[in-house]
């Protein structure tokens, strides 16, 4: 991360901005023309301190506690208040990366001017992130209208000096000490400047915007695993060339089947499977199983979904959400821009995209433990089956999460419940679309690890590896020295061996997996193929 800070100002933040600073911590400083904008914005509001008329958030209750005045006098205790009562969130403690993504979108809203809160609440907001203190925030208590309330509650509370948070070294402390340990004054928060913190769709967005940056390096992942499969279950490249898919030119399509293309080009194992004469696969079947053919496809179809998400993404990252919204001619409107609707809709339609992609990355590696399907392997690429098992239980577990992600990928955004007295009778569920989507994104990595792992294994056993059957395998004897494989397979496969060892006797497989799980999140091996190949992939 070469990043070293993000200016938050009255313009939208980049997606990269997100992840710097959420993921990795990376410093962020408020632009001059944000504070000077809020200065503005917050004049408008002071102006309405003594004004007669109802204001909401400013001389009102909130929800469906807004026909009620409140005096002046009682103002102050009316943010502490709504804090207090706001922070009500439940189960088990969010990620930090999602919090600390969470508090950069409503720094990112403070920044345009258009909350009315002082330049001291968005300084202390910085200052908290800056210090790397991270509210601690149960999962349950969003519904994801209205902005996401009880998380951003928690920071809100934490800014005043009270709840828990993890410190800087992720110590669990109350807020007062992290906050004098860092050198914060606690702030007392004035007129709308409560509503301001917690009126907007941050969680959900912050959830978003790593999900997508997981995404965009994990279907380029899922190309490299179904490229692995096709060259070690001796399939045909055939059916990626350029011109097919110029028949069918969705995007995505057309970037996955250009990656596969690029990873098997040049591979001596399929160069073995064509016959001389017609350059035709040698085997009798005409066509590959769909989990090898329709690869593109399936992948193609996930990143226009994450296309459209990207699409949403950054028009949520440009907008300012807060209700009332103080208008750039110095009205304060109330509106329904806090709904998540928009970005909740986007979190349940990659969850299905998650789930599909893994469902046909399972599939191939199925294929590779089955003799009738496996042209020549071992019975689960076991050493001596019966004895070893191999990897028969790899693609159990493989089994149960994509089982897991079926479920995941039922929306949560069709799921609205009414709350607030029917103030708020129509919610999106944004906010529990995003923590099931990181569950997915999660889940995905273990499958593809796993395919990896065990096409790696394979074509091992194809380069003459112990478990191969001697006699059965198309192409040279198995006892043929050096990987056969394309160029950037066989970095790939280099890469792993550093973490993994080769074919052999069962062994622990747990860490195997693990070590796999890790080298497809880092990105390691993408960066092995990627360093074999002429151009990028995509």
């Amino acid at each position: 991360m070469d990043q070293q800070t993000v200016i938050v100002g009255p313009g939208p933040l980049s997606p990269a901005d997100v992840v710097a600073v959420a993921r990795h911590g990376v410093h962020v400083d408020l632009a001059p023309e944000a504070l000077a904008a809020m200065v503005l914005s917050r004049a408008v509001v002071d102006a309405l301190v003594d004004d007669g008329t109802p204001h909401y958030g400013v001389s009102t209750g909130f929800g469906a506690l807004a026909t009620r005045h409140i005096p002046l006098d009682q103002r102050t205790q009316l943010q502490r208040s709504l804090i207090r009562s706001h922070a009500a969130s439940s189960g088990a403690e969010v990620d930090r990366e999602v919090v600390r993504g969470l508090m950069l979108g409503r720094l990112s809203t403070l920044a345009t001017g258009r909350t009315g809160v002082r330049p001291l609440v968005a300084s202390t907001y910085a200052a908290l992130l800056n210090a790397g203190i991270t509210p601690v925030i149960g999962e349950y208590g969003s519904l994801g209208c209205s902005g996401d309330l009880a998380p951003l509650s928690h920071i809100a509370l934490a800014m005043m000096g009270e709840g828990q948070v993890r410190d800087g070294g992720g110590r669990l402390v109350a807020a007062s000490a992290a906050l004098t340990a860092a050198g914060i004054a606690p702030v007392e928060l004035r007129e709308k400047e409560g509503l301001a913190l917690i009126n907007g769709t941050d969680g959900m967005l912050g959830v978003l915007v790593l999900a997508a940056a997981d995404l965009h390096r994990l279907l380029t992942t899922a190309d490299l695993a179904a490229a692995m499969s096709v060259e070690g279950l001796l399939g045909t490249d055939a059916v990626f060339a350029e011109d097919l898919h110029a028949l069918r030119p969705h995007p995505g399509q057309l970037a996955s089947a250009a990656n596969i293309r690029a990873l098997l080009a040049g591979s001596p194992l399929l160069a073995e499977q064509r016959t001389s004469a017609t350059g035709r696969h040698r085997f009798t079947r005409v066509q590959d199983a769909y989990s090898l053919r329709c690869a593109p496809q399936v992948h193609g179809a996930a990143r226009a979904t994450l296309a459209h998400a990207d699409a949403v993404a950054a028009i949520e990252l440009a907008s300012a959400i807060d209700n009332p919204v103080i208008t750039p001619d110095g009205r304060i409107e109330s509106n329904g821009n806090f709904h998540g609707a928009p970005v909740g809709y986007v979190l349940d339609f990659l969850a299905i995209a998650v789930a599909d992609v893994a469902s046909m990355s399972e599939r191939r590696t199925d294929r590779f433990l089955d003799t009738s399907r496996n042209h020549g392997l071992n019975a689960f690429l076991a050493h001596d089956p019966g004895v070893d098992s191999g990897h028969m239980i790899a693609q159990y577990t493989q089994a149960g999460i994509v089982s897991e992600l079926k479920r995941l990928a039922a929306p949560a955004s069709v799921d609205s419940i009414p709350s607030s007295a029917m103030q708020e009778d129509h919610v999106s569920m944004g906010w529990a679309a995003g923590l099931k989507l990181r569950r997915a994104i999660d889940g995905l990595t273990r499958v593809l690890a796993i395919e990896i792992l065990t096409a790696a294994r394979a074509l091992d056993l194809r380069d003459g590896g112990a478990g191969a059957t001697a006699g059965t395998i198309a192409g040279p004897s198995v006892a043929a020295v050096g990987p056969r494989s394309s160029a950037p397979i066989t970095a790939v496969r280099a890469r792993l061996r550093r973490e993994v060892d080769g074919p052999g006797t069962d062994r622990y497989l747990a860490p195997e997996i693990e070590a796999a799980r890790l080298l497809v999140d880092d990105g390691s091996l993408l960066a092995a193929a990627g360093q074999a190949l002429p151009a990028s992939l995509q």
